[in-house]
């Protein structure tokens, strides 16, 4: 520390820049309040009471024929029968191929007809995502049971929450209840999150734990900075004064990012993706840390932030979701054994780098395999107390290793009907059609002999020569998704040339959920991957709605011109939504009307 460092800074209010309008620019202590501290009880009341009301709406709507289709939609295979093993089972295990006697019949009939018990092999099976979204999944199957409705009902409450959550997020960021309950709407009318709400997948929970990890993140922002402005006030003169490194021993306990380090640590164990944007708002909770003591006077702010700031902040949140994740895995854990003896030498582990893709059926097919190849852990004697718990743990890294192989090696051959490129996904260019009925028929209609099993129901009307169709696609609100590139782009825009960090959150958190897809688009990944994505781009729309309109209450033209432009952006969004409710809810239309909401042929 120099001699110069050692002289404390005092901040006086005179002599401030002003803005562009004429405005004078808040001091430092000023900004560091934030608009939560002037917010009247009225305004505490209605931030609340308006983001719940929209939320409501939200689940409502998910509610509706929750049930329907009445059948396991897409990959609902994989995660109702891996939670309904976990709860079961505490761990997840490899279904029996028949429990009837009918072996016509695959598994998946035999549940959905009420075979829900002794279903099991009792072998492990070889998960290849993390536990979290399973066993949420398994917390509707406990209240409602092994069907339908109970294995999509924690997606609609978590896609609900994720309605309140983003509300409350915008209303943080941008200091207005109607701009939070913009974002919320926006994210209530989107298709991908609509329908992702209502399936037992995993990405709607990604997406949910994601967003709180974020709302976590800017809430200690906000808190950082009221703390620091605090602890920079001279008690006696009430004036800003810092001296060299500024405020530290009442700014090292972070409790937003200990709960942001629990909401990343259930992301990432919900899915690994979530690595990414953990990362990334990691190092900006650094650089907005720097910030703020640089706004005090605080010099050489980035590298002494990195240790008083940057240290405890990595601990409190890194080190916090790090944890958390290995929590999730503790039925793993606690079975470790039977991983041990089953799943120890699969064809992920005796892999050393060798194979080609097999012709007939796509598959990738390991040429190169060392057949003696075992976890370390499945040679030793089992070990008591600490030895356990450690050897356990080691085996989870073994398992870990295995199902990386899985994912950067094993899918690069396959191929799949509804696979994109996560190039593509902003554009919407390829969705997924997780269940569709064709050839539906009106109830009344004869029919050839070689056609009489062909589906029929009493509401199609299709013409002579036609047929009706039920589906579930999965597929974006397209007034949201294209508007929202538009979005993004303003918000690099205002990010580096107004600097605005608010849209910095918007572009970093879209980049981080966006480009890592990049590096495996040579194996089958699918647009709703891209919920993940979604919160950023809902962020961006509102806040570009929130700078046409502009800060002032008063009239003007240009509040007059930004409400229109937003107001009819929200109409076309509604509209929007309205238009693709039956290819989201799995409604009954004829082809003519299907092939109307059917705007390319890629979206076949």
């Amino acid at each position: 520390m120099t001699a110069t460092d050692q002289e404390p800074t005092t901040r006086r209010w005179a002599g401030l820049s002003r803005t562009a309008q004429g405005d004078a620019v808040p001091s430092a202590f000023d900004r560091s309040r934030g608009f939560l501290a002037g917010l009247r009880p009225s305004d505490r009341a209605l931030g609340w009471l308006a983001p719940l009301s929209v939320t409501l709406l939200a689940f409502a709507l998910r509610l509706y024929h929750l049930g329907t289709p009445k059948r396991f939609a897409f990959d609902e295979t994989y995660y109702a029968k891996d939670a309904w093993s976990l709860l079961n089972n505490g761990h997840a295990q490899t279904y029996l191929a028949d429990v009837d006697g009918n072996t016509n019949n695959k598994i998946d009939d035999d549940i959905l007809a009420g075979h829900v018990h002794d279903v099991w092999t009792g072998d492990p099976s070889m998960a290849v995502h993390p536990e979290v979204g399973k066993w949420l999944i398994a917390l509707g199957e406990k209240a409602f049971g092994m069907e339908p409705f109970g294995w999509r009902i924690m997606s609609a409450v978590i896609g609900a929450l994720m309605v309140l959550v983003m509300c409350r997020l915008l209303r943080r960021m941008t200091g207005s209840t109607v701009l939070g309950c913009i974002a919320g709407l926006l994210l209530m009318f989107d298709g991908l999150h609509f329908v992702l709400s209502r399936l037992a997948l995993l990405d709607i929970f990604l997406a949910f734990f994601l967003l709180c990890g974020i709302h976590c993140i800017v809430a200690d922002r906000d808190r950082f900075r009221r703390r620091l402005g605090e602890h920079a006030v001279d008690d006696v003169t009430g004036e800003v004064v810092v001296q060299g490194w500024g405020p530290v021993r009442g700014l090292l306990l972070r409790p937003w990012l200990l709960t942001g380090g629990i909401c990343f640590g259930l992301a990432i164990g919900t899915k690994w993706v979530a690595l990414y944007p953990l990362a990334t708002f990691g190092l900006l909770v650094w650089l907005w840390s720097a910030g703020a003591r640089r706004s005090f006077g605080v010099r050489w702010a980035v590298l002494r932030s990195a240790l008083v700031d940057g240290v405890p902040a990595f601990l409190q949140l890194v080190l916090v979701a790090v944890i958390t994740y290995i929590a999730t895995w503790g039925g793993w854990l606690a079975h470790s054994n039977d991983y041990e003896d089953h799943l120890s030498s699969t064809q992920y582990r005796q892999y050393t780098g060798q194979g080609h893709c097999a012709e007939d059926d796509d598959r990738y097919v390991a040429t190169d395999l060392d057949e003696s190849k075992r976890w370390p852990t499945a040679k030793e004697k089992d070990a008591k107390g600490l030895g356990e718990a450690w050897q356990s743990l080691r085996s989870l890294w073994y398992y870990h290793q295995d199902v990386y192989t899985f994912h950067t090696h094993f899918l690069n051959c396959s191929t799949h009907t509804y696979q994109s490129k996560p190039s593509s996904w902003l554009l919407i260019n390829r969705p997924v059609g997780v269940a569709v009925t064709n050839d539906i028929q009106p109830a009344d209609r004869d029919l050839p002999a070689d056609q009489e099993d062909l589906p029929r129901d009493k509401d199609c009307d299709a013409p002579e020569g036609s047929d009706c169709i039920r589906q579930v696609l999965l597929i974006g609100n397209p007034m949201i998704w294209w508007g929202g590139c538009i979005a993004l782009l303003f918000s690099v825009v205002m990010w580096v040339g107004a600097r605005d960090w608010r849209y910095g959150v918007a572009v970093m958190g879209t980049l981080s959920t966006w480009l890592p897809w990049m590096q495996y688009d040579t194996r089958p990944i699918f647009l709703f991957y891209a919920i993940a994505i979604l919160p950023f781009v809902v962020m961006a729309l509102t806040l570009s709605i929130g700078t046409l309109i502009g800060p002032s209450r008063l009239p003007s033209a240009r509040r007059t011109v930004g409400v229109v432009v937003g107001g009819a952006f929200l109409v076309l969004v509604l509209v929007n939504y309205a238009w693709f409710w039956p290819i989201w809810t799995n409604g009954l239309l004829t082809s003519s009307e299907w092939l109307d909401r059917i705007w390319f042929a890629r979206w076949v």
